[in-house]
């Protein structure tokens, strides 16, 4: 993606990602945000090492990577002319559903029945009554999807032929740096690493079961496609995000803003969602865990992704992706 070549990329000194030269093996570099990285398994003196491996001693290497950034010492190299790849391969990814109040209304109004007798007004004012007790309840949404779905911030995305209304989300996403199980909500924010953007795309077509409506969602059909859920380009420290529930999150189709939203939208913030998918499950350095899409999806404008469009996302502090849908062609 072009940038201003005075913009920095990111929040804070420097951030975390996977690049590569051309024809290389992808490597974990510490990226300063005027540009420049630093192969970290020279740095560190660890051959194997891997971004997600790095998280798993965070606590430890976080310092280094302080000093790192702040020196002059090491082979410094210029980003421009590598591939950014997804910052890392998490083994697990717990999303999060209808946790933007006005995302979820909107959807609710754009999937009423043909034969629901409420007015739009009344559909609103129903669906925000239960968006204020869901809130009240303190009952997130959560779900698993799968670490096959995720492609670069720069790669194309194919739309499978199947996929009868693809969709966009561009989501912000915390990056766990250690094991986290039961977890209480105070202290769920010291287990997270840092954050970094997806784009969680939905084909919409197949979100509800219409052969088994009462089994309800069907998300790995819809949302587990390869490529459909472009990741990156950098993990950002939390120490350099101030707060997390207050990020601009913003997607633009073909240079037409679609998704303009607050993070201060969420019902439920980073720290409840994190407690929360971790009173079930084990979260582990790497994952992450989706917070769910603000409002100005497809759906609400009555136009999904086609062949050819082009989706850019930022979110503040974290730096921007850009990626462009590509039809899957014919077997």
């Amino acid at each position: 993606m072009k940038r201003d070549v005075d913009s920095p990329l990111f929040s804070g000194s420097f951030a975390l990602g996977t690049v590569s030269a051309p024809g290389r093996t992808p490597f974990p570099a510490l990226v300063l945000s005027d540009a420049r990285v630093l192969d970290l398994r020279t740095a560190l003196g660890a051959p194997e090492l891997t971004v997600r491996t790095l998280l798993e001693r965070w606590n430890e290497v976080l310092p280094r990577l302080r000093s790192l950034a702040a020196g002059t010492a090491g082979d410094w190299l210029p980003l421009d002319g590598l591939r950014i790849h997804a910052p890392v391969e998490p083994r697990q990814i717990f999303q999060s559903g209808a946790n933007y109040r006005q995302h979820v209304i909107d959807l609710a109004v754009a999937h009423r029945s043909p034969d629901d007798p409420r007015t739009v007004e009344q559909a609103r004012a129903e669906i925000a009554a239960v968006m204020d007790r869901r809130a009240a309840e303190d009952l997130p949404y959560v779900f698993i999807g799968l670490p096959s779905a995720i492609t670069g911030p720069y790669d194309d995305v194919v739309l499978p032929a199947w996929a009868e209304k693809p969709d966009w989300e561009l989501e912000l996403a915390a990056v766990i740096a250690k094991p986290a199980y039961r977890v209480s909500v105070e202290e769920a924010l010291a287990y997270v690493a840092g954050y970094t953007m997806a784009n969680d795309l939905t084909d919409r077509a197949t979100v509800f079961r219409q052969d088994m409506p009462a089994i309800g969602t069907d998300w790995l059909r819809s949302k587990n496609a390869p490529g459909f859920t472009p990741l990156g380009p950098w993990i950002v420290p939390t120490e350099s995000i101030a707060d997390s529930g207050d990020l601009r999150v913003t997607l633009k189709l073909n240079g037409e803003t679609m998704q303009d939203e607050s993070t201060k939208d969420m019902i439920f913030g980073v720290a409840r969602m994190v407690s929360y998918a971790s009173q079930s499950a084990q979260l582990l350095p790497g994952d992450l865990v989706l917070t769910g899409s603000p409002a100005g999806n497809g759906m609400h404008w009555g136009r999904l992704l086609r062949d050819g469009d082009v989706m850019e996302g930022t979110i503040t502090g974290l730096g921007a992706q850009r990626t462009r849908c590509v039809a899957e062609k014919p077997s």
